[in-house]
């Protein structure tokens, strides 16, 4: 064996070797971070997110100095290293990205979303996974940066690109239009409170939970469990409801059509027994109103609250239901039904002719008349 290939074998050994008590010290310091973090949850989250990148940042630095100890001058070497130099700033920005994971982590773990009143929780959550989100895009690019600036060739060839920069900056900006629009309406989303992680909205006539927030996209966890994928610039530029934008209570309807031989006060008094009964409602809105009357049938509609959406629309199924089998086992006659006379036929008699009426004439020779129908039609031609 050679004394290039001796130095070869010996220096993987010491690099094996070296890894090896990296390995172990890293062991050590996560089982001692883990114990600590019971007390700081960041070392807690630093041992858990950054273990992983961590070993693989200390291999390429093992294998990086290997390389050049042990490797003689050549073009495997010069190959060999520009591989592991490219891995050491991947790795690198992995690592970083870990990092800022465990501080994000730690950070949300201030702000519980399982509470009553999260409404603040909320938009810091939303505000701080954006902001993570971010910052490890610009890590990534970054890190993609300095990969591209090992290599010689893009060194030069950036000098001759710069004189055409004008045109590339606007190539790029024309293509990047649509992804920057997202982003920026995703830092719009985290930072002007319109909607938060968890909040409840209607947006293209689905109603759901917004289960995410990303620079670029928006998904709405809809009730049926389908997602609704939205980016963030759609989102942005158009109207949409929040229910739970201030506070998460809301009022709900229930419509009945009933006959006009229907006993409201009874039927009032009825609302209020079966809103009760259930701990459904919230105690804060109980009002039954008529709200037309056309025809053969009388609209009646019960006003309910809750604690939140999907309460309320438990509790207006709760109060529908229930009053139907009140209608119907109370008051029978008040179901609503169609009615017909039967009119005996009179022999013709000759028609009259019918006498002026003001009153039956919107536009007419009354003096209200005569004002309307000059505003419409200006005055009368004699």
């Amino acid at each position: 064996m050679s004394g290039s290939w001796m130095r070869i074998v010996v220096a993987l050994g010491v690099a094996a070797l070296v890894f090896g008590l990296f390995l172990a010290v890293e062991y050590v310091l996560r089982r001692v971070l883990r114990r600590l973090g019971q007390r700081a949850t960041l070392l807690g989250e630093l041992a858990e997110y950054i273990h992983r990148p961590l070993r693989w940042f200390g291999a390429m630095v093992v294998l990086r100095i290997t390389v050049l100890v042990a490797l003689p001058t050549g073009s495997w070497r010069a190959v060999t290293s520009h591989l592991l130099t490219l891995a050491l700033i991947g790795t690198g920005a992995w690592l970083l990205a870990g990092v800022l994971t465990a501080i994000e982590q730690t950070m949300l773990t201030r702000w519980r979303v399982d509470v009553a009143d999260n409404r603040h929780a909320r938009r810091m959550q939303t505000q701080i996974r954006l902001v993570r989100r971010v910052i490890v895009a610009a890590v990534a690019v970054l890190a993609l940066g300095a990969m591209l600036m090992t290599f010689p060739g893009l060194r030069t060839a950036g000098t001759s690109l710069l004189a055409s920069a004008g045109v590339i900056g606007a190539i790029a900006a024309l293509a990047a239009q649509s992804l920057l629009g997202n982003v920026f309406a995703g830092l719009q989303i985290a930072f002007s409170d319109a909607i938060r992680l968890d909040d409840v909205v209607i947006v293209e006539n689905e109603w759901g939970r917004v289960e995410d927030i990303t620079l670029t996209y928006l998904v709405v966890h809809l009730w049926d469990d389908r997602r609704l994928v939205i980016p963030t610039a759609q989102f942005m530029s158009q109207p949409f409801e929040n229910w739970t934008r201030r506070d998460a209570a809301l009022l709900g309807t229930v419509e009945l059509d009933v006959d006009w031989t229907m006993p409201v006060d009874e039927m009032r008094d009825e609302l209020r027994r079966i809103l009760e009964s259930t701990d459904l409602w919230d105690g804060r809105v109980s009002v039954l109103q008529v709200t037309d009357a056309t025809h053969t049938l009388v609209r009646v509609r019960a006003l309910v609250s809750a604690v939140d959406a999907p309460t309320l629309w438990d509790l207006r199924c709760l109060v529908r239901e229930r009053l139907v089998h009140w209608v119907r086992g109370k008051h029978p006659y008040a179901v609503p039904r169609l009615r017909a006379e039967q009119v005996p036929s009179t022999p013709a008699r000759p028609v009259e002719e019918p006498t002026p009426d003001h009153d039956a004439r919107v536009f007419g020779d009354s003096v209200d008349g005569l004002v309307r129908e000059h505003a419409f039609n200006g005055p009368r031609k004699t």
